[in-house]
This record gives C-alpha cells, sequence and structure tokens, in this order.
C-alpha cells in the first residue's frame, strides 16, 4: 500500500469512499438528516477545495484508493477507509503517516474531532478525550495525542 498526496484525478473516489462510510458505517449513529448533509458536503468538488486548504492524503492499494486523511499542521480531518477496508490497517497506516509528518515538523501533539463512529478507532490509537462539541453535522468527540519525534518519512 502506497500514501500519497491526493491528486486531482483521485477526488472522485475519495468522495465515493466518503459518501460509502457515512451511509453505510456513520448512519448507525447519526440521523438520516445529517448523513445527507455530510454526503453533500464532501462532493468531488468540496474535496479538492480541501485539498488546497489542507495536506489531503490517500492511501493506494493496487492502483485503488482505499482511505483517506488530511491535516493542517497538527490538526486531523477526514479520515475515512472503504467499508470493505476497516480493521486491515488503512487506517492507522494514514493516521501514522501524518503523525510522522507533524511529529517531524515539531509538533507535540495531533488533534482530531471524532465522529460517535470513529471515537473507538482514535482511542485505540492512543488519542485521549479532550472535550466534546456540537457540529453543524452533529456530536463530535475532541480528542488528543502526544507525538514522540520519529524518523523522516521519505
Amino acid at each position: 500500500m502506497e500514501i500519497r498526496l491526493l491528486r486531482s484525478e483521485d477526488s472522485t473516489a475519495v468522495s465515493e469512499i466518503i459518501r460509502r462510510c457515512l451511509r453505510e458505517i456513520n448512519s448507525r449513529d447519526y440521523p438520516e438528516e445529517i448523513i445527507g448533509r455530510m454526503c453533500e458536503y464532501f462532493s468531488p468538488e468540496r474535496i479538492m477545495q480541501l485539498a488546497e486548504a489542507r495536506q489531503m492524503f490517500v492511501a493506494v492499494d493496487d492502483g485503488t484508493v482505499v482511505g483517506t486523511v488530511s491535516r493542517d499542521g497538527n490538526k486531523v480531518f477526514t479520515m475515512f477507509v472503504q467499508p470493505q477496508g476497516i480493521s486491515r490497517g488503512v487506517g492507522r497506516r494514514l493516521m501514522g503517516h501524518i503523525e510522522t509528518l507533524a511529529a517531524n515538523e515539531g509538533y507535540e501533539y495531533m488533534e482530531t474531532g471524532a465522529s460517535i463512529t470513529a471515537h473507538g478507532f482514535y482511542q485505540r490509537l492512543g488519542y485521549l478525550d479532550v472535550r466534546t462539541s456540537e457540529t453543524e453535522f452533529g456530536f463530535n468527540y475532541i480528542l488528543r495525542k502526544t507525538l514522540r519525534s520519529r524518523p523522516t518519512v521519505s
């Protein structure tokens, strides 16, 4: 599996991964109305706008985009993995990649907002609850993880 920066031709695949996760996984924890708004938000065009505002990465396996994560400094955004790829280490690899980048840039911690659905995933990676918040997309956990210096990513 390769982790690389998002390319414009990846935007449709990333949008589809996010929308599938929202409909198939997050819909267990959030009402249909919120899922619908989130699906509208994550259009291919919006993915490209987000990629211009922050670093957006994709995990590619055998030529297929299987996951995505983005970051702005030490803040994590938009972490999604194809539903059939969940529990196969894709999310862990994506998070490790951006944590290493942030640590090498001198950040002491990573912070993320997590849905009810993703809360346990981040806790398993060592993220600790800081607070909760309400967003336009519903209830959200804010979590933080202390970083340690790591070898440079090539």
